[in-house]
């Protein structure tokens, strides 16, 4: 029978206390001598079969016909004789001696069962079939601290009142109605002592000669240190993979209290040092005394009192003699026992700590610091009531640090995470715009939640470039990843497209050129750190430019979502573009589509983390973003809320969003005119737009713009071809001069010398305007300036 209840396939033969015997076999002839001589003969008797084949049988026999051995004493045996018939019918004899009984060995035997019963280590009992107790050995009397004859007829619970005891009870019963073992384990507190223990109780049936249950027979094994152990170790384990996953050091703090609490300790505490918390790795050897740490985290199996202990994230002072400031001054974990002169001296200078101590009756702590990387980032507070159970011992303190090590790494990557996750917010932040850019061509809202909230940073980026040509540009991306890499690499990109708007390129040829500046950069990363992921690889990006005058919008996109377009009625659709390659594949075209938009339209860009709950179908997504952003809302602000309520859960993907509200620029504020190729309408140039300039109040604007005006007309001419058309627009601030041909030939400022009779009209014009530049159409060019607006004027 073993311990998992059983039976054995080889059953163990009865203890007798004597080797067994064998019986002797002998052969003798028809005048009584012996022919043959077994090898039991030989054990029994001690003859050797050369000693006695040949020799008489009487030989071997008393006088009075008892068996003698060798050595001359009796053998109790059994003898019996029968006749053999040998192949020639001659009479022969067949003599077996069996060993008898030994009344003296038998009583011997009985007396050594009974003495190793009584003093046998592991409490023996033993039940009748009605579980009613008949016999206890002394380890089981001072187990149950009860006489024998107050043991006797007693069931288990009436034993122990422990609920485990009505469980050893009931399989009692069950043993003597199957006879079939049973075995149970109980943490349990033994009458005799003061502490609970871990008890195995093996339960097996006791039958007599005829296969019959008579009693149960019970045996208890104190295995505590075995238990404490193998706790021990599964505690160590469990924090291996319970503690560290969230980054967080408050949540890290919380964890080790849920791992230790109950199961280790009753009370655990975990102080921080502040320079943690702001991702700082405090000055190895600088621990002060007294102690100024925070509280990152505690736990109690009581329920404590308001105001007992700070709460999680306030500073205290530990005193210079309490375990806390002990151990971070020494570097090592220190047991102490809280009657100690020591400890009492510190309950005297620590109320908070004196009277959880003295309401839970807390007997003995361990203080153990939190070490990594040389320094000490904090300590662990651990405490044992007396009502719970023993206090803590050299095994706990090698458990303690066992613990504390790993919670140390987790606190180190959570420190080491808080100081990047700071700088890339701070990166993040002053690359992103601060708020909705103004402009009088859209009215915009913007938001960006990353992942983790305000706790992560990520590569999702948006702008609102202004462009020439009352124009604006809109911009959403994506870089897959968090972190500095991530939030550094949007800051490259997003002044990649800032740069790249600036000399105005159309979308498609914008992607293009910021595909070429992911892909160099890419190469550059792997030249540079082979084997390291580049951030840029799995870039998007969308890119749109808005004309107010002509209330057109042409995008391309780059492996983006598509954006959303609501009309002034309120319905809206999503635009049917091209979706084009993420960045960083190179050499793939991208195409843009151009539209007419109403006025008062909405477009809304944004990132795939929109659509992430329904990551699996799009086109879902897709809708349910439609349908959000079609939302009647009293302002674009609201709005931006709403879309964000209506179509996000629970995200693991950052979002940015981009609204903006199309106007167009009222048409009494645009004046423009067809011109021949021809000089001479140079001069008929400016005076159209001198009288048009009046008329919008601008007469202090004149002389400016008439230069202007002359110098551009006259490079269209001159170097141009037609149609050439002129273009005045009136904006709030600035005054735009453009003026359009049909050629692609771009002009150049250069610096003219004394004797050349051309040459100064662009640097005329740089000049004279607050910025110049040239964009390419598909039918030709067009150059432009901007002058600002005088206050006058206005």
């Amino acid at each position: 029978m073993n311990r998992n209840g059983r039976q054995s396939d080889h059953p163990t033969p009865p203890l007798t206390g004597i080797a067994p015997q064998a019986s002797a076999v002998v052969i003798t002839n028809r005048d009584g001598r012996v022919t043959h001589w077994s090898n039991g003969a030989e054990t029994l008797l001690g003859y050797a079969p050369t000693e006695i084949v040949g020799r008489s049988v009487t030989d071997l026999l008393d006088t009075d016909g008892t068996p003698r051995h060798r050595d001359g004493h009796r053998v109790d045996a059994r003898m019996s004789l029968c006749p053999l018939l040998d192949h020639e019918r001659e009479t022969a004899f067949l003599l077996t001696i069996h060993p008898g009984a030994d009344e003296t060995v038998d009583r011997s035997l009985a007396s050594l069962a009974q003495l190793m019963f009584e003093q046998h280590p592991l409490g023996l009992a033993i039940f009748d079939r009605d579980a009613r107790a008949l016999s206890v050995n002394e380890t089981g009397r001072q187990e149950t601290d009860l006489a024998a004859d107050e043991f006797h007829g007693l069931r288990p619970a009436e034993i122990n009142p422990d609920p485990a005891f009505e469980e050893i009870e009931r399989r009692i019963r069950r043993a003597a109605e199957t006879g079939k073992p049973e075995f149970t384990e109980a943490f349990v507190r033994a009458l005799g002592q003061g502490q609970a223990h871990a008890w195995a109780f093996d339960i097996f049936p006791l039958r007599d000669e005829t296969a019959q249950v008579r009693a149960v027979g019970v045996s208890a094994t104190d295995y505590s240190e075995q238990y404490g152990s193998r706790e021990r170790l599964a505690l160590v384990s469990e924090a291996r993979t319970r503690i560290g996953a969230s980054l967080d050091i408050a949540e890290t703090a919380r964890e080790l209290t849920e791992v230790a609490v109950p199961r280790f300790a009753d009370f655990v505490g975990v102080d921080v040092l502040d320079p943690v918390f702001r991702g700082e790795l405090p000055v190895s050897g600088t621990s002060p005394r007294p102690a100024l740490l925070r509280l990152a985290a505690h736990r109690s199996v009581f329920t404590l009192a308001p105001g007992a202990m700070p709460a999680p994230g306030e500073t205290h002072v530990h005193p210079s003699s309490s375990p806390i400031a002990r151990c971070l001054a020494k570097g090592r974990a220190e047991l102490y026992d809280l009657r100690s002169p020591e400890m009492v001296r510190w309950l005297a200078e620590d109320p908070a700590h004196a009277a959880l101590v003295d309401a839970y009756g807390a007997h003995s702590l361990i203080a153990v610091p939190i070490r990594a990387r040389g320094a000490i980032l904090g300590a662990v507070l651990f405490i044992r009531y007396a009502t719970s159970r023993e206090p803590f011992g050299l095994d706990d303190l090698t458990v303690t640090e066992d613990l504390v090590a790993r919670v140390a790494i987790c606190l180190d990557n959570d420190r080491r995470f808080t100081r990047e996750r700071g700088i890339a917010l701070a990166l993040q932040r002053s690359l992103l715009p601060q708020g909705p850019t103004l402009h009088p061509a859209v009215e915009t809202a913007v938001r960006y939640l990353p992942a983790g909230g305000d706790t992560l940073s990520a590569g999702d980026w948006f702008d609102v470039i202004p462009l020439p040509g009352a124009r604006v540009g809109l911009v959403i991306g994506d870089v897959v990843g968090h972190g500095i890499n991530a939030s550094a690499t949007m800051g490259r990109l997003r002044t990649a497209v800032r740069t790249l708007a600036d000399i105005d390129l159309p979308p498609d040829e914008l992607l293009t050129h910021l595909d070429d500046i992911v892909t160099h950069s890419g190469d550059e990363q792997d030249d540079a750190a082979l084997g390291e992921i580049p951030g840029d690889i799995g870039a998007t990006c969308l890119y749109a430019v808005y004309d107010p005058v002509g209330g057109t919008c042409s995008l391309a996109r780059a492996g983006h979502p598509a954006p959303v377009l609501v009309h002034p009625d309120g319905t809206g659709s999503v635009v049917d573009l091209p979706a084009g390659p993420p960045l960083g594949l190179g050499s793939l075209p991208f195409e843009a589509t151009e539209f007419t938009v109403p006025e008062g339209s909405l477009l809304a860009l944004f990132t795939d983390g929109l659509l992430e709950p329904d990551a699996d179908d799009v086109g879902s997504g897709l809708s349910r973003v439609c349908s959000a952003v079609a939302w009647p809302a009293p302002s674009l602000e609201a709005l931006a809320d709403t879309v964000l309520d209506l179509c996000t859960g629970s995200r693991t993907d950052d979002i940015a969003l981009l609204l903006a509200r199309t106007q167009l620029l009222d048409r009494e504020h645009v004046a423009s005119w067809d011109l021949p190729s021809d000089p001479a309408i140079v001069a008929k140039a400016r005076e159209r737009v001198g009288i048009q300039l009046a008329a919008w109040g601008l007469e202090e604007e004149v002389f400016v713009t008439e230069l202007v005006v002359s110098e551009l007309v006259t490079n269209a001419i001159r170097y141009g071809r037609p149609p050439i058309q002129l273009r005045l627009i009136h904006e709030p601030s600035v005054l735009i001069c453009e003026v359009s041909d049909c050629s692609s030939t771009s002009p150049r400022l250069r610096r003219a010398r004394v004797s050349d009779e051309g040459g100064r009209g662009l640097l005329l014009v740089a000049q004279l305007t607050q910025r110049w530049g040239t964009r390419y159409t598909g039918t030709g060019k067009t150059i432009w300036a901007e002058q600002p607006i005088s206050t006058r004027s206005e």
